[in-house]
């Protein structure tokens, strides 16, 4: 029997992208196993799961979702559109597109619009340059122009409507929702299928337990794009987000708030996930990021340990507190973080602490003299240096652009990882030099000797600080791509080059591919060893356990007249201006 046209269900396909972007060579940055797994991607694919469930565009429509990672998964424009034009009707979102990454996202909406496929964009850099210039950004008004429809905002309780416009062929140039955030509790969960996320190297997942900063850093886009108010999911949200994962066989995961310890949900979550572990004995672990006053928050350390935080990213940004006071950055105090980094070590976490450079004081002399002093009275176990960047979305963007100043126009070099706009005591070529001798600096072979040493001697694991620092060291020696963009074994694709840049022949492009690939791994091979061998040496070293220098000895009243770094002159005026607030709030002001 034929069924009839009324009973027949009706097929609309979703396709999620989050993109990659280009390396100096015009190549996606891609690889076999990469490193953070995308949370944009996961909370739309959550949220179009519900819409599926919710059957939005009607009873007799189903709408098929898939999600696909640029930095691990090789995106065909043309597969993709087939997928769209084998369904009734679909669409193509590009999620979570931050600046680098806009030039590769309209790269893959190009020839799906050519061939009619509606195309959205959503992320940082729409949200941002929305929200903070009086006029559209270039990069953007090119995507208006391929009638790409764009979506500024969270799209928590809004994508079902932009799945109903896309059904019906009506989806406008613009939602724009930057002045009504979502609540968060009770909102969809944020999941990716299992198979996407044994792409990422150790299958780790991610998820946002809240979103919004109260601080002002004025080189932040967080505040901007998801405000200052704290908002977040509740406790059994964020359970119902760890069993679904757990089911599916999913164990580690990395809970992308930019501060956690903002959370006001921060104790509550814990309690859960301390349960979830030590009573019920589920095997999970996580990475979290906070702030340098985290150490404040009575018992926040010592739950967070116990709900199986392995490691922490702490935005350290730099020790000179006149550097940090330009960027708005007051609640770093540069006489709590030895506080700070000796709790973490306490609890047995690893830290890795994120270190700008370019402030307008810094000179190449007083970056590399900062980073010493770092290595000798700072317990931290990795750093991380990004350029100071003028992100779009950031005030610092904004005061940059209203004033006419040079920026780089190649938004594929914001990634923090490039020198994109001028410096006042530093010429372009100095700036990165300097930045390849801060890596070179920090990570050498006597310091990763320190650090695995401190390791040892403070229960952190030391095989994790291994495996990091070569990462680390590798990425940036190896790759010359950041680790934050790091992963395993680089792909490229010789048909996939940045528009404008030739193709290679493939007689040029695959012996290079070839050779290079193979030197890369001999070059990783030969670091690890070396490096392996250092780590063999403590190991077997009887008094491995008493080791002890001036970072991991304990805080001293003196500290400020004795450290190194207490000692430049805006040190000390820092310094100064503390013990003055601290007698004011005894009561013991002249």
């Amino acid at each position: 029997m034929i069924e009839s046209n009324k009973n027949k269900s009706r097929r609309f396909c979703l396709v999620l992208i989050k993109p990659s972007h280009y390396d100096d060579d015009g190549y996606v940055i891609q690889w076999f196993r990469s490193a953070i797994p995308s949370n944009s991607l996961a909370v739309l694919y959550g949220l179009a799961l519900e819409c599926a469930e919710q059957k939005v565009l009607g009873e007799d429509v189903e709408i098929d979702i898939h999600a696909f990672d640029e930095t691990n998964t090789r995106i065909r424009p043309e597969r993709i559109a087939s997928l769209v034009e084998n369904a009734d009707a679909g669409m193509v979102m590009l999620v979570g597109v931050q600046s680098n990454q806009f030039p590769r996202a309209l790269d893959i909406a190009a020839p799906l619009r050519e061939r009619g496929i509606a195309v959205a964009i959503g992320g940082f850099h729409v949200s941002g340059t929305i929200a903070m210039l009086k006029e559209r950004d270039p990069e953007v008004r090119r995507a208006e122009a391929l009638g790409i429809s764009l979506f500024a905002g969270e799209a928590e309780g809004r994508l079902g409507q932009v799945l109903k416009d896309a059904w019906d062929k009506k989806l406008p140039s613009l939602y724009n929702f930057m002045n009504d955030l979502p609540n968060m509790e009770g909102a969809a969960m944020p999941l990716l299928p299992a198979e996407r996320v044994m792409r990422t190297a150790g299958a780790n997942t991610s998820l946002d337990a809240g979103r919004g900063c109260p601080y002002q850093c004025s080189f932040c886009t967080i505040i901007n794009v998801q405000g200052r108010k704290s908002r977040h999911r509740s406790p059994d949200d964020i359970e119902r987000i760890i069993r679904a994962n757990v089911a599916q066989g999913i164990h580690r995961f990395f809970i992308t708030d930019d501060n956690f310890a903002r959370n006001k949900n921060w104790e509550p979550i814990l309690d859960r996930l301390i349960r979830l572990r030590e009573v019920e004995g589920l095997q999970i672990n996580f990475i979290i990021q906070v702030d340098t006053l985290c150490h404040r928050l009575q018992n926040f350390i010592e739950k967070a340990a116990r709900a199986g935080v392995k490691r922490v990213f702490i935005g350290l940004e730099n020790i000179n507190p006149e550097n940090l006071l330009g960027a708005k950055k007051q609640q770093n105090k540069i006489t709590e973080y030895r506080k700070m980094l000796l709790a973490w070590k306490q609890a047995h976490v690893l830290t890795y602490c994120g270190y700008i450079l370019g402030f307008p004081n810094d000179t190449p002399e007083t970056i590399l003299h900062d980073i010493r002093v770092i290595q000798k009275e700072l317990p931290v176990d990795l750093l991380e240096f990004f350029y100071l960047t003028p992100l779009p979305g950031s005030e610092d963007h904004r005061k940059l652009h209203e004033a006419g100043s040079w920026m780089d126009k190649d938004l594929n070099k914001y990634d923090l990882n490039h020198a994109v706009a001028g410096h006042p005591r530093m010429t372009r070529d100095e700036w990165e030099q300097v930045y390849q001798e801060a890596w070179e600096t920090y990570y050498t072979d006597e310091h990763i000797e320190t650090v695995l040493r401190r390791a040892m001697a403070t229960g952190v694991s030391p095989g994790k600080a291994l495996f990091l620092i070569v990462w680390f060291k590798g990425c940036i020696g190896i790759e010359k791509i950041h680790p934050l963009e790091g992963g395993f074994l680089r792909l490229k694709v010789r048909r996939t080059r940045r528009s404008g840049q030739p193709l290679e022949s493939p007689l040029k492009f695959y012996p290079k591919y070839f050779i290079e690939t193979a030197w890369k791994q001999i070059r990783w091979i030969t670091l690890y060893l070396r490096l392996r061998l250092i780590y063999r040496k403590i190991k077997h070293d009887p008094l491995r356990h008493e080791y002890m220098d001036l970072a991991l000895e304990p805080v001293a009243d003196d500290e400020m007249e004795t450290r190194e770094m207490f000692q430049s002159e805006v040190a000390q005026a820092y310094v100064g201006r503390v013990r003055r607030l601290e007698k004011i709030r005894r009561g013991e002001a002249a």
